[in-house]
């Protein structure tokens, strides 16, 4: 009788398990339901390094800079859980502060999506008022892993207002930017708490 009664209960609890895993997967067919855009709320300390290395001509090829810069940067973002961001950052360009400012670049806003699958964007848009020119743009591909404390991405889409290469190419008209770089933001830990 023993017998009977475990069986009965570990059947019912692998079907308990079962749902479970459905439900978090978004059902049977096994797509979404893990993340949405309220999955990223609150302040996240990011950490970003990559080379910046030309424009992108309009052949769609990387005609290179006379030398690539170096990029590292430090920001935090704050995410409104509706697809919203506000950011201040301070970076260094090829060993040098950009737009020459040593304190941190505030005011900064964002959009972001995150799909089901816990992938998504982030864009931002740079306006007047701080160290880097208005109209420079960076869009990144993110992936939101940790339970929702952490973004991996990388920048596939990099926007500036100025420059030139050797080979002739000129911003403008072609003012995307051949880079490879990438970031990663971690939920700020408050007094124990998320």
């Amino acid at each position: 009788m023993k017998l009977k009664h475990l069986s009965i209960l570990f059947s019912t609890a692998l079907a308990l398990l079962s749902l479970s895993g459905a439900a978090q997967a978004g059902g049977s067919d096994g797509h979404g339901g893990l993340c949405s855009n309220a999955t990223l709320k609150g302040p996240f300390g990011f950490i970003g390094h990559g080379e910046i290395l030309g424009l992108i001509g309009a052949d769609g090829k990387v005609h290179p800079y006379a030398a690539t810069s170096i990029l590292d940067d430090v920001a935090l973002v704050t995410f409104d859980g509706m697809g919203h961001f506000s950011r201040t950052d301070f970076g260094v360009i090829g060993g040098l502060p950009k737009g020459g400012s040593i304190t941190f670049n505030p005011n900064q806003t964002g959009t972001y999506t995150v799909n089901s699958d816990c992938t998504g964007t982030m864009k931002i848009v740079y306006t007047a008022g701080g160290a880097v020119p208005a109209g420079v743009e960076t869009d990144l591909n993110i992936v939101v892993a940790a339970d929702g404390t952490l973004v991996q991405s990388v920048v596939y889409r990099a926007v500036t207002v100025s420059g030139a290469t050797p080979d002739g190419v000129t911003c403008p008209p072609n003012c995307e930017q051949g880079v490879q770089e990438s970031f990663e933001g971690k939920k700020v830990v408050v007094y124990g708490f998320r």
